[in-house]
């Protein structure tokens, strides 16, 4: 069933929410890349400082942004069901998840620099990285408010206000960029440090724009602010749901986050040319990233109404457009790896190791695309903790050691530490399409968040 041709109407309402949702992952995304770009005309030092200074803030902050996902199958499914009280009351009990988030995301980010430095990162690099990371804590509640409020109008396919607030945040945040890394208009220059200054005042901007320019959808949605948003039951259920989510981002990202620690080990070339390829992977991921969400919301609305025939299309849908892409940026890293690592840098030495990697990213690219494409339509159907299960056994039973044997121990250096990366994503994408295709074989069944719920595996 999941392997025949998608119905073309599928495809459209697909890619009807997917192409906003991709600009506002890309969106986010620059904000990261225009902070490296601008970095690296400072120094190689500079570079690698906002590597890991970036690298370890989203350690941080990947499970609480992660956890925030379940507002995808939970809205999603409410306004397929046509149940407008348990789309507000969704929304609403993010915004308090957000507000609880926050609080250990920011205790993690201030020991940023011993932590570093315990972990054995270059000594010219921990003081930038340090920095860097604690000057984002003032943007950590922002930028939680925002992916709560940004869930929920994805799921009700309400994307503009979003993809406006994007724009508008990239410009500033390049603005404040050029004022704080360089030193305008008055300011020190603060280097990789103003970057980190610059971002985090973008995210605060990031959510009261949204709220302005979402207000006419949101207010039917936050006003009232129903005392059921607080009770703790439902909001242990929520977490119950979306904690796999969580977790399953935690392990992705935290086994690519080791792997950039472990290129510290090799020197402040091996992590900036690291940075390099990473970030060029990073921006082409958006775009399956963007079609797994709007796969989560098509599938969750289809699970709402009840309808198996439409679920399954939408599936097929999702997995056909993300390997058409990440097949084609494939080809791409794979045939000009130079030409890419020259928008970033022009520092020989970076140039060499990113050019050796890039082509690495090349090779999972469409590995890449499936594995997260599936995740979002397991997520619309409820299913949180197959991805869970498949990122502890793909990328730290299996991918992780091969790192560790080919880049430490056989002498492979960056490229070795990146064929685990590759093995980690070939098992994680086979195992979660076999689990799409056994899920979607079973009974739709909508979560229920205000009574008792199963998740199985």
């Amino acid at each position: 069933m999941l392997f025949r041709v998608p119905r073309l109407t599928d495809v459209r309402e697909l890619l009807d929410l997917a192409l906003p949702v991709v600009i506002v992952h890309l969106g986010l995304m620059a904000m990261g890349v225009m902070d490296t770009m601008m970095v690296g005309r400072v120094s190689a030092e500079a570079l690698a400082g906002v590597a890991l200074g970036n690298l370890y803030y989203f350690t941080a902050a990947i499970f609480g942004l992660g956890t925030l996902a379940v507002l995808d199958p939970v809205v999603a499914q409410a306004a397929g069901a046509g149940d407008q009280e348990g789309v507000a009351r969704g929304i609403q009990r993010g915004l308090v998840l957000a507000a609880l988030l926050a609080v250990p995301i920011a205790l993690a980010l201030w020991p940023a620099p011993v932590i570093l430095d315990w972990l054995g990162q270059p000594p010219d690099v921990v003081p930038i990285a340090g920095a860097y990371a604690r000057a984002s804590i003032p943007g950590t509640v922002g930028m939680l408010a925002f992916t709560a409020l940004k869930q929920g109008l994805q799921a009700l396919h309400r994307t503009r206000p979003i993809v406006v607030t994007i724009i508008v945040a990239n410009l500033v945040n390049v603005f404040l960029n050029w004022v704080m890394i360089f030193g305008h208009l008055g300011f020190p220059a603060l280097g990789a440090v103003g970057s980190a200054w610059a971002t985090s005042l973008t995210r605060i901007l990031l959510v009261a724009l949204l709220l302005w320019l979402a207000w006419p959808v949101l207010r039917q949605q936050l006003i009232p602010f129903r005392r059921q948003a607080f009770a703790s039951a439902p909001l242990l259920r929520m977490i119950r749901l979306g904690g796999p989510i969580g977790i399953q981002h935690q392990l992705e990202y935290g086994v690519f986050a080791i792997v950039g620690l472990l290129m510290g080990t090799l020197g402040t070339i091996a992590v900036a040319g690291h940075q390099v390829a990473i970030n060029l992977a990073s921006v082409t991921f958006m775009v399956p990233l963007g079609i797994s969400t709007a796969a989560a919301v098509v599938v969750g609305h289809a699970v709402g109404r009840g309808d198996a025939e439409a679920t399954t299309s939408s599936a097929r849908s999702a997995l056909v457009v993300a390997m058409v892409f990440m097949g084609s940026s494939a080809l791409l890293f794979l045939f000009a790896p130079m030409w890419l690592a020259r928008l970033y840098t022009d520092d020989a030495d970076v140039l060499r190791i990113a050019a050796v990697l890039i082509p690495l990213a090349g090779v999972f690219q469409v590995f890449d695309g499936i594995q997260v494409t599936s995740i979002g339509i397991l997520r619309g159907l409820g299913d949180t903790r197959g991805p869970m299960i498949a990122g502890l056994v793909g990328y730290w039973v299996l991918g992780l050691p091969v790192s560790l044997l080919l880049g430490l121990r056989l002498g492979g250096g960056p490229a070795g530490l990146w064929w685990g990366l590759v093995l980690g994503l070939v098992i994680v994408a086979g195992f979660l399409l076999w689990r799409v295709a056994q899920r979607l074989r079973e009974p739709l069944r909508r979560v229920a968040i205000d009574q008792p719920i199963q998740v199985e595996v």
